[in-house]
């Protein structure tokens, strides 16, 4: 078993003798109304297909899958093209990484064959971290077995193939400097930038959405702050503060507020039991 599986399988069942980087915040609930949700966030990862042959992962691949606690859902695949798929890769491709994806990405959504689905197991707050770069894991696998588009279905968000194979690297070169844990500052922010969407633009707020999925609470920067590249940058920011330092000392740092108010439900993938924080003008 190669040293990055092993890490990562040691940090999800064994997460509780180390740091819990983000998650290890048992108070962040302070200056909320509203009691902590006991909702579980999950992975639901999307690979396209040329042919039929994705509905069966090679042997190798379905023991990842099923090593990380994850597995093929059989409802909702299918060996046959979906026409819905398209439009929704066009609405979640990441467009803050400098050509994240390329026509041949495009080109290989149009022409897919077949859908095939694999769901993550509900996470604690302080595995979303290992767990996510067990996704990332099971999606450079995929792409090896010949998966030819992806997307992360829990925050809407997909990527060309190139850039989850640069994702994926990220992490593994993260997880490489980490102490007997691949759970690091550094992994988590491939995770982040892998499986979260921003910033999606409301009403008053540039938003995150996907957060969840490295155990921290969505950010909202208020349009009124500047434009959409800025607010990136702040959310980019505080994300790396919480991560490394934890969400209640960033919250005292910076003088922020946990709201478990949103516009998600809690069935929802999107949905996020850590709450958001809003960062007003």
């Amino acid at each position: 078993m190669d040293p990055i599986r092993r890490y990562l399988l040691k940090a999800i069942g064994l997460f509780a003798a180390g740091r819990a980087f983000a998650g290890d915040q048992p108070s962040v609930q302070r200056g909320t109304e509203m009691p902590p949700s006991s909702v579980k966030p999950r992975h639901v990862l999307c690979f396209l297909g040329k042919d039929e042959s994705l509905l069966h992962p090679p042997k190798a691949v379905a023991k990842t899958i099923a090593d990380f606690g994850f597995e093929i859902d059989r409802t909702y695949s299918q060996a046959r093209p979906d026409p819905h798929m398209e439009r929704s890769f066009g609405v979640c491709w990441d467009r803050v990484f400098p050509k994240a994806w390329s026509p041949a990405d495009e080109a290989a959504v149009v022409k897919h064959k077949s859908v095939l689905y694999v769901l993550g197991p509900p996470m604690d707050q302080q595995k979303t971290v290992a767990y996510s770069a067990a996704a990332l894991r099971i999606v450079e696998e995929m792409i090896e077995a010949g998966a030819i588009a992806v997307k992360g279905e829990s925050a809407g968000v997909a990527h060309g193939l190139e850039r989850w194979r640069q994702l994926a690297d990220q992490a593994r070169k993260g997880a490489s400097t980490g102490q007997g844990l691949a759970v690091t500052p550094a992994v988590a922010k491939a995770c982040r930038l892998a499986f979260a969407k921003r910033p999606l633009g409301g009403e008053r707020y540039y938003e995150t959405v996907g957060y969840h999925l490295v155990g921290l609470p969505e950010i909202h920067v208020a349009k009124s702050r500047g434009n959409e590249w800025a607010a990136v940058m702040l959310m980019e920011e505080i994300a790396n503060a919480m991560t490394e330092r934890g969400i209640e000392a960033t919250l005292r740092d910076r003088k922020l507020t946990l709201s478990r108010e949103q516009d998600y439900a809690e069935n929802d993938f999107k949905f996020n039991p850590y709450g958001i924080i809003r960062v007003e003008a």
